[in-house]
């Protein structure tokens, strides 16, 4: 998706229709995000764990979940009259990371959701849109207020090129999610570069 120009205001714009990524490890809440900031009814492609993903899935620190995204989450969310955006919410799990470069294709950018109890699951991703130079912010998933981590710390951690914007968030808070977005936007705009259609 290329970004739109105006006559009547200079500089550049982002078009009404945008869609973002949202990315991350597996059990990060991207689902959850997607959940939360929809205005439809969140398509979800998600199943039951079950005992063959044992040695397969690492559930380290998410013992609790009981169900998977195994293609992507969509939803829809109108930020203005002139801005809507469609989410396309990627499976964590190594084995479905070959629907990440088709779901990239003709979006501004992404949002990496990281868990702060986990925060080196979130290298892939990071990595993924690093090597692709495509613009993305890292959206702490603060579980239950829990925010041991200054946005300055997880940047550090991460090892995230200064301009990369950190933000600390709530995925199941719509306005808290809305914020993640928004910075998103922004930082695309700024940066005027679409993630890459694969080779």
């Amino acid at each position: 998706m290329a970004f739109a120009g105006s006559d009547a205001r200079p500089g550049p714009q982002l078009p009404s229709a945008v869609k973002i990524l949202i990315s991350g490890g597996f059990g990060v809440g991207k689902t959850t995000m997607v959940g939360a900031v929809s205005e439809v009814p969140p398509l979800r492609t998600e199943e039951v764990i079950t005992r063959e993903s044992e040695g397969v899935d690492d559930l380290t620190g998410v013992e609790g979940k009981t169900t998977t995204t195994v293609a992507l989450d969509f939803g829809r969310i109108t930020l203005d009259v002139g801005m809507v955006l469609y989410l396309f919410g990627t499976p964590g799990q190594d084995r479905f990371w070959f629907m990440w470069d088709e779901l990239a294709i003709g979006a501004i950018g992404a949002i990496v959701l990281a868990d702060p109890r986990r925060l080196e699951d979130s290298f892939p991703a990071v990595d993924y849109f690093e090597l692709r130079g495509a613009p993305f912010v890292v959206a702490v998933n603060c579980f239950d207020g829990l925010r041991d981590f200054t946005p300055e710390e997880v940047a550090d951690a991460l090892d995230l090129d200064p301009h990369v914007p950190v933000v600390m968030c709530d995925a199941r808070e719509r306005e808290s999610a809305k914020l993640a977005m928004v910075t998103l936007l922004e930082h695309a705009l700024a940066s005027r570069t679409p993630v890459a259609t694969p080779r």
